[in-house]
């Protein structure tokens, strides 16, 4: 069994649902090295999140953007956290709703993701800065 670990800033993205596919595997070569595996990328945040989604259609990251501002608005009356701005709290919901980490299969050397499929940062803050994530692979 191997096991490799990587962790990278991401640079800032401006908000909404950006394609990372490219930064984890650059970030983590070994994954080559693995014909059978796992690997598992984990955000350290909480006003951003991960998801797998359509990697072609630009419209489909606008729409997410669209769907969750409509499921979560901002400057909600009732939410007490709001210290940070307006899209605080909402970024927090985001978050726990899309979730801090995608797991993806390994075969031979490659993820093995779908023809459309890549994995999203979702940006939920209109200034969140760079973002920490954690690259893990494990296999044979």
């Amino acid at each position: 069994m191997r096991v490799y670990q990587q962790i990278i800033d991401l640079t800032q993205h401006r908000r909404g649902f950006h394609i990372i596919t490219t930064e984890v595997i650059r970030a983590l070569p070994q994954i080559a090295e693995i014909k059978t595996g796992i690997l598992q990328v984990f955000i350290q945040h909480t006003s951003a999140s991960l998801c797998i989604n359509e990697n072609a259609d630009p419209t489909v990251r606008r729409d997410f953007e669209m769907y969750f501002n409509k499921a979560v608005p901002e400057n909600d009356p009732d939410y007490r956290h709001n210290d940070e701005g307006p899209d605080d709290m909402p970024a927090h919901l985001k978050a726990a709703m899309l979730g801090s980490s995608v797991t993806i299969p390994i075969h031979n050397g490659r993820l093995a993701l779908g023809t459309w499929q890549g994995i999203y940062l979702c940006e939920h803050r209109d200034h969140g800065g760079e973002r920490t994530i954690v690259i893990t692979a494990w296999g044979e």
